[in-house]
């Protein structure tokens, strides 16, 4: 009942004080990047993100979880309409949603990503807000060790994000470490790589890191490169959305049943994101599925699996964030860096006082709010997806720059962000060119901070004991949990080069 009312004053807090309005920006805005190629989810909350720093806590988070929300949702329509995937997690959808739709079925494929979008979205946030208290209560009995152990964690998730090198993963890594470090020690006062000059006596902004590496990089990584063209396939396209019937439901209860579990656990994860979601969700349904040797021929299964893996992940993705201040994906880390800007530290203490607990379930509030939002906006929506991807990529690119540069000036009023954003935006163009992942980078900066807070305090009190740092039942298992991370990965990846090692040369 306690939580029940916490609910109903967070539902009471987004319309009384006008949050609704940031909600349906940020739904709205979700929904662009969602069906844009070349944008995309964390984009599009880095570019919102230096126009939230005059805001509240409560509406900023709110509009930043609903451009999550929405944006894991609205690329499915790209995906069926135009076999065009608008996310990396749209992928497996259109595997069968495009062919449902060529098979003359395509309001019943927006039907089906509608209500699997719908039923993961509010199944997981009810998940989350079950565990945030208990996980919350535990989280208060951390110590400065318990904490660097969890925030370790969150770091050996660097090894999800790696992509095709583990090793270039960790010089990324090490990279936003060190950018973390610049300016001021929070322990003894000393600067750290200054070099001398007032501009860096405050240290990097995350502003500056995120926009830079994300919006301005990536139209620097596109410049050059053949335009994206965006043409219809298959003749005209039905913009109505039909819905299953029950007993259709039902007949897939078992695909439902199995996406809803793994997607909210996997969120949990720090470093699965929506897309490995998607793709795991897709997966098991063609191992387990009753029709799985079908399937990728146009199944309903085909657009459940990964519609609601995805969709039910941000929810996930929320818990280790809100309880312990991990991020559990690129989205996150952004969210993570938002609570940060405005001084607020996620974890646990968020739930000490009952003014952070209310804001925490306004919060809880909004996402259900998203879900509803979100499935509401897309019967308008879908009719106008045609002429927003009909935008020329130049333009669009233009769009980003001006939004990228004139967002971060108004972050601190500073033009010396704007000239940091040009410089990470070459380190991102060359991130890209050389194919190393920016978001181990991304994690360094926001996680570094607090990992060397807690790591120096335990330091400090414990007479520079380094067993201080696995001594202890939680502490441990969150170490243990993190060397596992790091070395089934590389087993993995030494086992799988020895067979290619051993073979001859043709």
């Amino acid at each position: 009942m306690d939580t029940l009312n916490l609910l109903l004053h967070g539902t009471s807090e987004i319309v009384t004080q006008g949050y609704l309005t940031v909600l349906f920006i940020g739904l709205l805005v979700g929904m662009i990047v969602g069906i844009m190629p070349g944008l995309g989810i964390v984009m599009g909350i880095v570019l919102v993100l230096p126009f939230t720093y005059s805001m509240k806590i409560e509406p900023s988070i709110i509009m930043l979880t609903a451009i999550y929300m929405s944006g894991t949702y609205s690329g499915c329509f790209t995906a069926i309409l135009y076999r065009i995937p608008g996310e990396p997690n749209d992928i497996p959808i259109l595997w069968d949603g495009y062919r449902m739709s060529r098979n003359g079925q395509t309001s019943k494929a927006l039907g089906w990503a509608l209500i699997s979008a719908f039923i993961g979205g509010m199944v997981s946030t009810i998940f989350m807000v079950g565990l945030a208290v208990p996980l919350g209560k535990l989280a208060l009995h951390f110590s400065t060790a318990d904490y660097f152990a969890a925030v370790f964690l969150g770091l050996t998730s660097v090894v999800s994000l790696a992509g095709s090198s583990i090793i270039n993963a960790f010089i990324g890594l090490f990279i936003g470490l060190i950018v973390s470090t610049v300016g001021v020690d929070s322990i003894y006062g000393a600067e750290r790589f200054t070099f001398d000059t007032s501009l860096l006596v405050n240290g990097v902004p995350y502003v500056a890191v995120l926009v830079g590496m994300y919006g301005f990089g990536e139209v620097l990584t596109r410049m050059g490169q053949k335009p994206v063209e965006f043409s219809r396939r298959g003749g005209p396209v039905q913009t109505k959305t039909q819905f299953p019937s029950w007993k259709e439901i039902w007949q897939i209860r078992g695909t439902f049943g199995r996406s809803m579990t793994l997607g909210t656990l996997l969120g949990i994860v720090p470093g699965v994101g929506a897309t490995v979601t998607s793709f795991i969700a897709y997966g098991i349904e063609k191992q387990y599925g009753k029709r799985r040797a079908l399937l990728g021929t146009g199944l309903p299964e085909g657009i459940v699996a990964p519609q609601i893996g995805s969709t039910a992940s941000v929810a996930g993705h929320m818990i280790p964030l809100l309880t312990l201040g991990i991020p559990g994906s690129g989205a996150t880390a952004i969210i993570l860096a938002a609570f940060l800007l405005h001084g607020v530290q996620p974890g646990p203490l968020l739930f000490s006082t009952p003014e952070s607990k209310l804001a925490v379930y306004t919060i809880f509030a909004s996402m259900f709010m998203a879900v509803i939002g979100m499935c509401l906006l897309s019967f308008p929506w879908i009719r106008i997806v045609v002429k927003v991807l009909s935008i020329p990529p130049g333009i669009l690119s233009a769009i980003v720059i001006m939004f990228s540069l004139f967002g971060t000036y108004a972050d601190r009023n500073n033009f010396a962000d704007m000239a940091n954003i040009v410089v990470f935006g070459a380190l991102g163009y060359a991130f890209e060119r050389f194919k190393f992942p920016i978001s181990p980078l991304v994690l360094g900066v926001v996680l570094g901070p607090v990992a060397e807070s807690s790591f120096m305090q335990t330091m400090i009190s414990n007479d520079n004991n380094p067993l201080a740092l696995v001594d202890g039942p939680i502490r441990g298992t969150f170490m243990f949990l993190a060397a596992l991370a790091l070395l089934f990965p590389l087993l993995r990846h030494i086992r799988w080069r020895r067979p290619s090692d051993q073979a001859l040369p043709a």
